[in-house]
Formats: structure tokens, C-alpha cells, sequence
């Protein structure tokens, strides 16, 4: 089988978290959006569709897939990127059925089965973002399958999805508690609890599964008197500082480094927040940097819903918590207040004192006070300086998409009044 993970108009709901990557490599839970999907299709050729400008990029990462291209001749599966496609999916998608189906969930699509000449017009459509309008003359079914459509969903769904994905990976997992486990750590609820080869945790740890499964990758390092309550996910490489408390509901990926208080949040991957702060209902991207005592509200105080700016509108979340959204390469200084259900955009600079608006431009420089435009080559050096300080150079590819995006933030930033 031939699948195609696409993205749609609707991937502009979730930016600034997807500039600099397709909707479907958002995490949420243990793993990625696409990563839910293709452990259906273990055998399946892959196909990844996405934004022109991430395509470079994109196929630098995964050599092993076909970008923006379709082979196959018969038929594809193609599967929207922004579905959670959880341990039920295929009992949803009924792959034997040999006619064309649409699967739709409301007026968004979840997938569709196409052959013959339908296939052929949406691989002459792969330059372009699939609408609901592609899939026209298809038979149309209704399933229960959920979406992405906000920021905010990947964390309103991340504890469940932690549960989930846990209960997927651990079915081929021998052995649960490896790495070095020294005296004095203590694991409630043992058998919630995945602890890979090479990670250390040292004395003083409460590891409270209890509340739901912890999931500790490889090579992490678990400081003294650590707390993590699950669910919870620890991504490889990982350290987790002395005396962190790490609330239900967080997923953390790879190579970060994370203290003080962090509850119902997603740390993409190579993203710091070592000191004390709190950070909630929140989700920061890639190579973000977190100042000491920074700090985000994440409820109202008439405990209301919150409203996000979403591509310079105001949309009511509908949820009562909503924390800080944080693009790619984006600092903050030491003490930064954030309101709640404010968005940083990518690579900006933050700090002094107040509080910077609820929405803040991409390549920003200041805070409260004022704004200006954060210059591209200085932005461009610091970036590739964070990345070596991990042995990671940035390649000409991604030098291409952060010049990028820098164009496609513009108007952003004029209609804040900030040079550019």
C-alpha cells in the first residue's frame, strides 16, 4: 500500500509551531502526529506532502520517503496530517473496501481511498494544499476520528495521548526498568513506569504513576529529588534538574534540559528550561531557551475561557487553561511574565519588565515596553551557535527555511508598526 500524509489550508490554525515544519510533526503524547500513522502502516510506501518551502528541509530529514512525489500507479491512502490516529484507527478506515471513499469527520477530511484518475489529478496537486473540494465525486463517509486544529488541542489531548502511545510502545518492551536506578528513588505505581537503557536517576526521585504511565527514553539523567507525575513522557537525552516538579500531562523531548515547575505542557525537543518558573498549559518549540524565573499564567482570574490571537484574529479556545505557545528559536530573558494564552513567534528575543503583548510578532526584539524588528543575520548567527553548543550544525537547507520564514513573517511585523 501507498499512503500520502498531506497537509491542508487549515495548517495556518497552528502556526507559529509549524513554520518550520508540516502540521503532522507536531508532538503529541509520546510521539508525533505522523508517527501515529505509520505505525499502522509498517509496510506501507510513504509519501509526505507539504508546504513547498519545507521540502528541502523535510527531505533532509527523512531520505527514506517520498517528498512532495507519488509512484504509485494504483492506488494511495491519503491521511490528513492533523488526525490523532489512535490504537482504533484502521478499525475506522476500511481498507478492504475496493471503491474510492472519502472519510470525513464534520467538513474536514480524515482520509481518502483514490485510484485511477482521481489519483492522478492530486498527484498533478501535490504543489499545492489539499481542500476538502480535491476529494470531490468521492463517496463520503463519516468517522469518529479526531483533529488538530489548534494549538491548544495538542494539549488539551496530550495526557490521554501519553496513556495511549504508552500502552503501544511498551507491548514490545522486555524488560520496563533498565539505565541505573540508584537507592533511594522511589517508583509508585512500578508498573506504569518505562525506564530505558542508559538513563540515571539518582536519590531523592519520586517517579507517581499512579495518576497514569511514565515513559523515560534513552540516555536521560534524572537530577535528586526530581518529581515527575505521569502521565508523562522523558524524552533520549534528557535532564531533568534537582528538585524539578514535573506535573501530569508533560511530554518532553529529546535533548532538553528542564527545571522547576512544569504542568500539562510539550516541550518539542532541544528546547532549555532549567531553572525555576513555572510553565503551563504550554507548548514551546524547538531550540527555545527559557530564562531563569520566567513565568506563564495559563487561567484567567474570572476563570474564563481563554482567548489566542490565530493569524491576527481572537479565537475563544472554549478552554479554560491555555498557557504560552512559543515558536521555534525564540529566549526569554530572566523574570519574563507571560498572559495567558499568549504566542511568541519564531526567533524572538524577550524580556524586561511588564508583560509583552498576547501576541508577539516572529523576530521580535524587547518586550513590554517595545518591539522591534530582531535582525535576520544576528538571529541566523545566534541559531547556529544554540545548535553547536549541541553538536548540530545547521545545513544550508534549514539556513534556506529560517530566511524563509523570516519573509513570510513580515507583514506580521509591519502591521505591529516594527521595521523591516
Amino acid at each position: 500500500m501507498h499512503i500520502c500524509i498531506f497537509e491542508g489550508i487549515y495548517y495556518t490554525r497552528l502556526l507559529p509551531l509549524v513554520y518550520m515544519r508540516p502540521t503532522y510533526e507536531l508532538r503529541c503524547g509520546i510521539l508525533t502526529l505522523k508517527d501515529k500513522i505509520l505505525r499502522h502502516f509498517p509496510d506501507a510506501k510513504v509519501s509526505l506532502h507539504c508546504r513547498n518551502y519545507l521540502a528541502e528541509h523535510l527531505a533532509e530529514l527523512y531520505p527514506q520517503y517520498e517528498i512532495n512525489t507519488i509512484s504509485s500507479e494504483d492506488e494511495c491512502l491519503f491521511i490528513n496530517g492533523r488526525i490523532l490516529a489512535e490504537n482504533d484507527f484502521l478499525d475506522k478506515i476500511d481498507l478492504k473496501n475496493p471503491n474510492d471513499v472519502l472519510y470525513v469527520n464534520g467538513e474536514y477530511i480524515v482520509a481518502a481511498k483514490v485510484s485511477g484518475s482521481k489519483l492522478n489529478d492530486l498527484k498533478n496537486s501535490l504543489h499545492d494544499l489539499y481542500t476538502l473540494s480535491d476529494f470531490d465525486g468521492l463517496f463520503k463517509q463519516q468517522v469518529d476520528v479526531k483533529l488538530i486544529n489548534y494549538p491548544w488541542d495538542l494539549i488539551n489531548n496530550n495526557a490521554d495521548q501519553i496513556k495511549k502511545d504508552f500502552e503501544y510502545l511498551i507491548k514490545t518492551k522486555e524488560n520496563k526498568i533498565n539505565g541505573k536506578i540508584y537507592d533511594g528513588v522511589h517508583l509508585l505505581n512500578k508498573d506504569y513506569i518505562f525506564i530505558d537503557e542508559g538513563t540515571s536517576i539518582k536519590p531523592g526521585v519520586v517517579l507517581d504513576a499512579e495518576g497514569g504511565p511514565i515513559y523515560i527514553g534513552k540516555g536521560v539523567k534524572i537530577f535528586p529529588n526530581a518529581v515527575i507525575e505521569g502521565p508523562a513522557y522523558i524524552g533520549d537525552k534528557t535532564a531533568i534538574k534537582i528538585g524539578a516538579k514535573i506535573y501530569e500531562g508533560t511530554s518532553i523531548g529529546e535533548v532538553c534540559k528542564v527545571g522547576g515547575e512544569v504542568e500539562n505542557s510539550i516541550i518539542h525537543a532541544y528546547s532549555n528550561k532549567q531553572h525555576e518558573g513555572f510553565l503551563g498549559h504550554s507548548y514551546l518549540a524547538m531550540w527555545v531557551n527559557i530564562g531563569a524565573d520566567t513565568n506563564n499564567s495559563d487561567l484567567k482570574n474570572n476563570y474564563g475561557s481563554v482567548k489566542v490571537y490565530i493569524n491576527g484574529e481572537l479565537v475563544d479556545s472554549g478552554s479554560q487553561f491555555v498557557g504560552l505557545t512559543m515558536g521555534d528559536h525564540s529566549k526569554t530573558g530572566i523574570n519574563t511574565m507571560f498572559n495567558t494564552g499568549t504566542v511568541v513567534g519564531v526567533s524572538c528575543n524577550i524580556y524586561g519588565s511588564g508583560i509583552p503583548p498576547k501576541y508577539v510578532p516572529s523576530f521580535s526584539w524587547g518586550g513590554a515596553d517595545m518591539l522591534t524588528t530582531y535582525d535576520l543575520e544576528r538571529s541566523l548567527e545566534v541559531a547556529r551557535r544554540v545548535m553547536a553548543r549541541r553538536n548540530v550544525s545547521m545545513t544550508p537547507a534549514e539556513e534556506k527555511l529560517f530566511r524563509k520564514v523570516f519573509d513570510l513573517t513580515r507583514e506580521e511585523r509591519r502591521k505591529r508598526g516594527m521595521p523591516n
